[in-house]
């Protein structure tokens, strides 16, 4: 049997990522701190934290914040070292790489000579800390708003932003059908590979990548038609409803009001 391709390889991880972030649902279904709030409160209270962490100007508030986003996973009864392992791993690695040349491109104080002209100035490291801080905690306050909300509780809370009814589409069936399509995907090269007795030279794997490719686009297209069809028999009218019914409590609008005056605070003291 010939050895995996990387495009295979990739599709495979790709897709058990996915299927694990379905377990997603039972923390939500938890009974944690954050799961007791009001999908709507929670998703107003992190719009005002990320506009908080993006106007915010100070290291060591950034840093409190994230601190404190720590401390509701904990309350939230999310495991903490997933947590970290799926957000703050994934994101250092990519940003870093990001945030790499800053480090000896930002005019500035030496802060560290490495070789030569090879400097690490003061100003470029503030500069790819703010970046790691804000960009880690902004993804930590997004990821802990989806663990401890349903997806389709997110969706209708939207509503509360008055999204246009087309995004809250393209979100509830991008998150229906992504992993689906993937799971074609994989099937189609488990197929090819089933009917092989040589290994294929680059040329016939790039051949064939792209035959597969407009067979999944052909499949993806034909899907969306009739699910979206099956979706009007069962009346649909460009929104998505659920059976849950959302109720504001006092502790909701107590964690907004705390949310709003971290980010009035974070704005004066800037």
């Amino acid at each position: 049997m010939p050895q995996s391709s990387f495009v295979e390889r990739t599709l495979a991880d790709i897709n058990r990522t996915l299927e694990q972030s379905l377990f997603a649902e039972r923390i939500a279904r938890q009974n944690g701190l954050l799961q007791l709030f009001d999908p709507r409160a929670k998703l107003l209270a992190t719009l005002c934290l990320l506009i908080a962490v993006s106007a915010n100007k100070q290291l060591w508030q950034i840093a409190s914040l994230f601190l404190a986003a720590l401390i509701l996973v904990v309350l939230s009864k999310i495991p903490l070292t997933t947590f970290l392992r799926r957000v703050c791993l994934f994101v250092l690695i990519f940003t870093s790489l990001i945030a790499l040349p800053a480090l000896f491109l930002t005019p500035g104080p030496v802060l560290w000579r490495l070789t030569g002209a090879l400097v690490i100035t003061r100003t470029g490291a503030t500069s790819a800390a703010f970046l790691l801080l804000r960009v880690t905690t902004s993804i930590s306050l997004a990821t802990l708003l989806i663990l401890t909300t349903p997806w389709n509780d997110v969706l209708k809370a939207l509503g509360v932003l008055h999204l246009p009814d087309v995004i809250v589409l393209i979100l509830a069936m991008t998150y229906r059908y992504i992993h689906l399509l993937l799971h074609e995907a994989n099937d189609m090269f488990v197929a090819r590979k089933s009917r092989l007795l040589r290994r294929l030279s680059p040329s016939e794997e790039r051949s064939l990548l792209g035959a597969n490719g407009g067979v999944l686009l052909s499949k993806s297209l034909q899907l969306s038609e009739e699910v979206y069809l099956a979706m009007q028999s069962r009346g649909y009218h460009h929104y998505p409803r659920t059976l849950d019914d959302f109720h504001l409590h006092w502790w909701d609008g107590l964690g907004m009001c705390a949310c709003l005056a971290v980010m009035i605070t974070f704005f004066i003291f800037a």
